[in-house]
């Protein structure tokens, strides 16, 4: 009887942690597990965890201007590796070790949504 009991609740861990996991062909549900908290839900760089004292604003993907400067090169550099990896802020965290760079091109095409734009090629 004890081992059904220790069964099932590691089945029932199991299953509560499997179902946490993202999935790699969605990348508004990605960009809302990773980035949504800083770079805020619509991609204004108002996320929750941004406060007044913080040291710089996240980018506002919104921005069309700003954002076809970038080539989904550039991004994925800075998810992967982080602001400083881009003289950028050490704020934004590197990635490398927890998104897929498969995650990062579904992400950078939520990230263009946002802008409704595209970036330089080449």
């Amino acid at each position: 009887m004890l081992k059904r009991i220790v069964l099932l609740i590691l089945f029932s861990t199991v299953n509560l942690l499997g179902a946490g996991v993202v999935s790699a062909a969605d990348g508004d549900q990605l960009y809302n597990f990773y980035c949504a908290q800083c770079h805020g839900q619509g991609g204004k760089g108002d996320g929750p965890n941004v406060t007044q004292d913080f040291a710089t604003d996240p980018r506002n993907f919104t921005n069309a201007d700003e954002m076809q400067k970038l080539s989904d090169a550039d991004i994925k550099n800075v998810v992967l590796d982080g602001g400083p990896a881009v003289s950028k802020s050490a704020l934004m965290p590197p990635w490398s070790k927890t998104i897929s760079e498969a995650d990062v091109v579904e992400i950078t095409k939520t990230l263009r949504k946002f802008c409704n734009c595209e970036g330089p090629t080449g």
